[in-house]
């Protein structure tokens, strides 16, 4: 089943502040894109993603993200994490109302396309989510086929999700699962594989 993503992003400078001293502090807002460059960069390479809508605290910031065939917004005037999901998820209805819309973190630079297939396979159409390594967040949230996204997300958000009713989802997915919030989760994923914007900055 296809699927149209909501990708939220924070001002580079801004993002990630959990990670800073990962890197020199210069070259903190370069980790935070590249973060987001490799998660995108698997997601538009999935043939089940219809449509990628990033959701920027700062469009002109992140516009480089564009070249990788994202389209890119400014968050609303309610800047927080779910009402971003919810604006973009509003502007991909306008246009396909009937749509499947996930939220998916920015932060997923060892995410395979073939992780993120085998979720939506699972989802099968229903309201799903996948919980993070930790089990306790949420690194992707699926609606039904026109039915509300409904998005939860914050501290504890996998238990939030399936008390809403969604279903979480079962399979390792273990690049779908492993955000990147602190130090300790960006070793994991280096021990994964990350994609080539984020290993370029440890080489």
């Amino acid at each position: 089943m296809d699927v149209d993503l909501v990708v939220p992003m924070k001002h580079p400078r801004d993002g990630k502040s959990r990670l800073r001293g990962a890197v020199e502090a210069d070259r903190h807002p370069r980790l935070v894109l590249a973060l987001a460059k490799d998660t995108l960069a698997a997601v538009v390479s999935s043939a089940h993603v219809r449509r990628v809508l990033l959701v920027a605290a700062d469009a002109g910031a992140v516009a480089e993200l564009g070249e990788l065939g994202v389209e890119i917004v400014t968050e609303p005037a309610e800047k927080t994490l779910n009402a971003a999901f919810r604006h973009g998820e509003a502007l991909l209805k306008a246009g396909d109302p009937g749509a499947v819309v996930g939220a998916l973190q920015a932060d997923l630079p060892a995410l395979s396309a073939g992780d993120l297939t085998a979720a939506l396979a699972e989802a099968a159409g229903r309201r799903a989510f996948v919980a993070d390594r930790q089990g306790t967040g949420t690194t992707l949230l699926l609606a039904a086929p026109g039915a509300p996204l409904d998005p939860r997300f914050g501290p504890g958000s996998a238990s939030r999700h399936a008390a809403s009713g969604a279903v979480p989802l079962a399979q390792p997915l273990p690049t779908l699962r492993s955000d990147v919030d602190t130090a300790d989760d960006l070793g994991h994923v280096r021990a994964l594989g990350v994609g080539k914007h984020t290993a370029e900055l440890f080489t």
